[in-house]
């Protein structure tokens, strides 16, 4: 059982930013930050499933692609890595690429990696706030300068650069293009209300990516069964006895917390390690405790959604 306030640990990019703000108070005029990891505080703790994580791209991040399971078991490490991705801000001219517009063979692909063609091969387009990324392991992906957004992924940090913008960082051409699925990326389902406050963005294997939206003057209890992050966005609430605030997050696994937000509400992002989405994630209680109803979420119909790409995509090498 566990409820814990996140530790942020900053992360120093050349790509990265020095104004934070909103998301983090503290001013790195002389050091870029690109990432700010949510992790637990506790440096004994199992390590988790998941890494949650805001990134901050002032310059254009490397085209790259992650090894799927299968590919990292073959190379002797845990996991692959999927990830999504969710917008907070882009500039207008921000852009991010996910698949390829077209599919080539894999002599193809490294002949567009060697002569740079492989940045006309990307499927690039503009993001907007409020936008969902789905990054299936296998995806070639980039980011471009101009965004802030919040990323889940598997913990890992294996990443095979196929081409960096001419920097001096070495590439990893034959482990990405045997990693790569060298096409489009799928369609994937579209985001989608489960209940009065929560909106599924990513369901996959591996996570399930939320919205949960509540309003003041409401009292909520979150049942976290798993392994569960939270990142505030907007607005404010106390959890269990944490004042969360934006871009303050906790880690929550095998009980349930009672969450007040504040007088704006509250929105926050919520990751947690299961294939489905929890039918009895969220429950609403009134003022003295007593239940006033109770959210419950419907299985989906069908078959589950493909791994694919929302209204929109992709991020950078990790070195």
């Amino acid at each position: 059982m566990a409820l814990e306030q996140a530790c942020i640990e900053l992360i120093p990019k050349p790509w990265g930013a020095t104004d934070l703000l909103p998301w983090s108070g503290t001013g790195h005029p002389s050091v870029p930050i690109g990432e700010l990891w949510f992790q637990r505080c506790d440096k004994h703790a199992p390590e988790p499933a998941l890494l949650l994580k805001l990134l901050f791209s002032q310059e254009p991040l490397s085209i790259q692609v992650h090894p799927d399971d299968a590919a990292a078991h073959g190379m002797g490490l845990p996991r692959g890595k999927t990830e999504a991705w969710y917008i907070l801000s882009a500039a207008p001219d921000a852009m991010v690429g996910v698949g390829l517009t077209a599919p080539v063979t894999p002599e193809q692909l490294r002949v567009a990696i060697a002569d740079g063609a492989i940045a006309r091969l990307v499927a690039w387009h503009k993001p907007a706030a409020g936008e969902v990324i789905a990054v299936p392991a296998g995806t070639i992906h980039a980011i471009g300068p101009g965004l802030v957004l919040a990323e889940i992924q598997q913990r890992s940090d294996t990443t095979f650069r196929l081409f960096d913008y001419g920097r001096a960082r070495e590439l990893h051409i034959e482990q990405g293009v045997a990693a790569a699925h060298r096409g489009p990326a799928q369609r994937a389902a579209p985001a989608g209300r489960l209940s009065d406050g929560r909106t599924v963005l990513v369901v996959n294997p591996y996570f399930v990516f939320e919205r949960i939206d509540l309003p003041a003057r409401s009292i909520w209890d979150l049942d976290a069964r798993c392994e569960t992050w939270l990142a505030t966005i907007a607005g404010d609430a106390m959890i269990g006895a944490l004042q969360i605030g934006i871009g303050q997050g906790c880690f929550i696994e095998g009980q349930s917390v009672r969450i007040v937000p504040g007088e704006a509400g509250l929105s926050c992002l919520v990751a947690y390690d299961a294939a489905t989405p929890s039918r009895d994630l969220l429950h609403r209680v009134d003022g003295d405790g007593m239940p006033r109803f109770r959210e419950t979420v419907s299985p989906p119909t069908g078959p589950p959604p493909a791994f694919a790409v929302f209204p929109i995509p992709s991020t950078e090498a990790r070195s």
